[in-house]
């Protein structure tokens, strides 16, 4: 037992520092690792790198953090005079308050923000005005100036695209991490069991398929305004609506069980029967494989809710096959290596065996195929966005950016910096996915 527990250990263990170094020959594929760290750290600081609203300010002898706060507004009493004043964060003229001391962003503009002051589509090498305190036009001063230039109502462009950083990848990885689960766990079930390997009596099975359909019916169906709405609010109601969702569901689920033990006990429902679970699984694969994908999720986008964790729920619902397939393949190889014997004379259940023994060694080949598909939700936010059906019309995306340089075609910084930031984050998924690719490629490791 003890030799056969070593081998399970070590055949379990991959070789990553050989991986890594194998992956770091690839220097498109590592550098453009450092590439993805800044892009991810832009989206995730972006309310820092770019907003109208200071960082720090003192004022008449108070001291604000306005872009970190969580109020909307800040109540000032003078203390010579005693007099009230109350600042508003979003509409206060920042730049223009005498303040004794500020601090402003990177980008000193938030994305939506108009600066009248420069609508029209202002270049990023025409002279831009900026009104001083005494509410004269003058030539706007370096800190104040859009390094993007500006669109028809003199929002900024560069602020746009750095908060579009954040749609991008908010929207690829978590549209991803849904395909993910949804690729893995069918993947799996339909590689390691295949037709035969899962049975059940009768009676079950017919239970669970009546309790999944209404489940399904009275958990997402009956509940879909509920979710839509907590989708739109913020994601933590979506998630706690999600989470009651899911607990009607094991509920039905589960007292649908509980018949069917009962009805195994009538002699015609007792018998076993085989779950052709790769074929059910493959079938639809080939079904969803035969749509066009991009009509797919734009026919479903179109006449959903406008919402970006709709725009991700849709594309992950829409790109789990590959992982599937992929997944399946390794699956039905691993599942007859020798370890994976060695678990079953041990006694291990199917389902420790398949997730904690054979999807361990089956995941590398996966992550080519989740880097591509990255790539390929960027792609079909910044699609959507363009059409404007994707996000809503006041979340400012690089495909919205898109779309607005479709209006005056002399507006070409509407379009070439959008254009980049897409190509760059794009490219860098896909290098980093060949890069995968390379590092797992047999050759290497033998």
């Amino acid at each position: 037992m003890k030799n056969i527990d070593l081998i399970t250990i070590k055949t379990n263990k991959p070789a990553p520092s050989f991986r890594w170094r194998q992956f770091k020959k690839n220097k498109p594929a590592y550098i453009s690792c450092f590439i993805l760290v800044i892009l991810l750290f832009i989206a995730l600081f972006s309310p820092i790198i770019a907003n109208q609203e200071p960082l720090y300010v003192s004022y008449k002898g108070h001291t604000f953090f306005p872009a970190f706060s969580w109020q909307k507004s800040y109540q000032i009493t003078d203390a010579k005079t005693g007099v009230i004043e109350r600042l508003q964060l979003d509409i206060t003229d920042w730049k223009r308050l005498p303040c004794d001391h500020i601090l402003f962003a990177l980008i000193p503009y938030s994305p939506g923000k108009k600066d009248y002051d420069n609508t029209n589509y202002k270049s990023p090498f025409e002279q831009q005005d900026f009104m001083d305190v005494n509410h004269t036009i003058v030539a706007m001063p370096i800190h104040f100036r859009h390094w993007m230039g500006t669109n028809k109502t003199g929002e900024d462009v560069l602020a746009g695209i750095i908060h579009g950083t954040q749609i991008s990848m908010t929207v690829g990885i978590f549209a991803m991490l849904i395909a993910s689960v949804i690729g893995l766990f069918l993947g799996c079930i339909a590689g390691y069991f295949g037709d035969a390997g899962l049975s059940s009596t009768r009676g079950m099975f017919w239970m669970l398929i009546i309790g999944l359909f209404f489940g399904s019916y009275y958990s997402f169906q009956m509940r879909f305004y509920d979710l839509e709405d907590a989708l739109a609010t913020s994601l933590t109601s979506f998630c706690i609506q999600a989470l009651v969702s899911i607990g009607i569901f094991a509920f039905i689920l589960f007292i649908f069980y509980r018949l069917g033990k009962l009805m195994d006990k009538i002699p015609f429902l007792n018998r076993s029967v085989s779950i052709p679970a790769d074929s059910v699984i493959n079938k639809v694969i080939e079904v969803l494989s035969s749509l066009p994908n991009i009509i797919l999720i734009i026919t479903i986008a179109a006449i959903t809710k406008r919402s970006l964790w709709n725009v991700a729920i849709i594309i992950g619902l829409t790109s789990w096959t590959m992982i599937a397939r992929q997944i399946r393949s390794e699956i039905l190889r691993i599942r007859e290596l020798e370890y994976i014997a060695a678990a079953r004379t041990m006694g291990f259940s199917s389902f420790r065996i398949l997730f904690f023994h054979a999807l361990p060694n089956a995941l590398g080949p996966a992550m080519v195929y989740i880097a591509f598909g990255i790539a390929g939700a960027i792609i079909i936010e910044s699609s959507l966005s363009f059409l404007n059906i994707g996000v809503p019309l006041d979340t400012v995306s690089w495909g919205r950016l898109l779309n607005e340089g479709r209006e005056q075609f002399s507006a070409w910084w509407l379009v070439i910096f959008p254009g980049f930031f897409i190509f760059l984050t794009v490219t860098t998924f896909n290098l980093i996915g060949e890069g995968i690719q390379d590092a797992m490629n047999s050759k290497h490791r033998s």
